[in-house]
């Protein structure tokens, strides 16, 4: 009875996620056909069944999260796992920096950060206004609204796709290391972003030694902010270009990669896997999650070549037909699979012995 119980109550949160979601995006909508219809991107049209199996994605996925905490891999309190107070505190943001995001569109302004914001010192790649959102990935405003903002955009899902992840990391990392003791298991989080995968990690794996990298200083202090307030040692987290990881040869048991992939050029995409190749032990685990390509869902190709006309994305449309796979190998990875749940893609990857 408490596990129904508890099942419920999931679904009824889930639910009221994706439907807060979907209003939050069809007012929007409305808003910007009335005040900035110059900023409507010109679209494929994506058939009614496309539309509707998103649902019924997004409803398979919500099932594998419940399994996957019934099953023991993380505890059933992490799917209840949500910002209430950064949602309160931040969700009016959303609509008051609409306004900024219309006109950027408009005026075709996909590399305008605020005074005082300095980019010099990153990749030209990295310093984009991703999904249109202001000072890209550069400020505090933008660390403060990314969680909230990329919840809405997945209906609600988002943590339910990061979750997918953890049966993998943990199941390598019980197969290849059972000697090891969980106080000495080390795992990297590339582009560890406000810490939302490490907070889940943490709750999978509670005395292993977590680590994160990230590019944007801003979106380190709001992950040492979240990640301060739960259980257990604090993840030690590092500013680094993932293309030159800062630690050592044969380090990590395991390695993680979350929404990362699409927004980084080819050739940037090739070197972060050498990276994390480098710095996983052998017959340690890499596992990527991040959007899916054609090859998973060619009826979904009209809606992934609307993606990047919607949000500024410059690399997806490279990204959507990559061969991750081909590009794992080259690295020297071994042993990989792949899994589809609901928008995105995992690739489950091995080092060799």
């Amino acid at each position: 009875m408490s596990d129904t119980l508890t099942k419920l109550a999931y679904q009824t949160f889930q639910q009221g996620k994706s439907v807060f979601a979907l209003a939050h995006k069809n007012l929007g909508s409305q808003l910007m056909k009335t005040i900035a219809p110059a900023a409507q991107p010109q679209l494929n049209r994506v058939p009614t069944q496309v539309l509707l199996s998103i649902q019924q994605r997004l409803n398979n996925i919500l099932e594998v999260d419940w399994q996957d905490a019934e099953r023991g891999i993380y505890p059933a309190a992490i799917l209840f796992d949500n910002p209430w107070e950064d949602f309160l505190k931040f969700y009016p943001q959303v609509w008051l920096d609409m306004t900024s995001i219309w006109n950027r569109i408009i005026d075709k302004k996909y590399q305008h950060f605020s005074p005082g914001i300095v980019t010099e010192e990153y990749p030209s790649y990295y310093t984009q206004n991703f999904h249109h959102q202001t000072d890209g990935y550069l400020s505090d405003s933008s660390a403060n609204l990314y969680d909230l903002q990329v919840e809405l955009l997945f209906n609600g899902g988002a943590d339910a796709m990061r979750r997918r992840i953890l049966a993998p990391l943990k199941e390598g990392i019980e197969k290849a290391f059972p000697e090891v003791s969980p106080r000495q298991i080390r795992v990297l989080d590339v582009a560890c972003g406000t810490g939302r995968t490490l907070r889940f990690i943490r709750g999978t794996l509670p005395h292993s030694s977590l680590f994160g990298v990230d590019l944007s200083p801003a979106y380190l202090r709001k992950a040492n902010q979240l990640l301060s307030q739960i259980p257990g040692e604090l993840p030690q987290l590092l500013q680094a270009n993932a293309e030159s990881l800062p630690y050592r040869d044969n380090y990590f048991h395991a390695v993680t990669s979350v929404f990362l992939f699409h927004e980084l050029p080819a050739s940037a995409r090739q070197q972060v896997i050498n990276e994390c190749f480098r710095v996983t032990q052998p017959g340690g685990t890499f596992v990527i999650c991040d959007s899916i390509q054609v090859v998973d869902a060619p009826e979904f190709k009209p809606l992934m070549e609307n993606f990047p006309e919607m949000f500024h994305e410059p690399y997806y449309r490279h990204y959507i037909t990559d061969d991750l796979i081909e590009r794992l190998e080259k690295a020297g990875f071994q042993n990989i699979s792949t899994q589809v749940h609901f928008m995105s893609k995992y690739l489950i990857a091995h080092k060799p012995l």
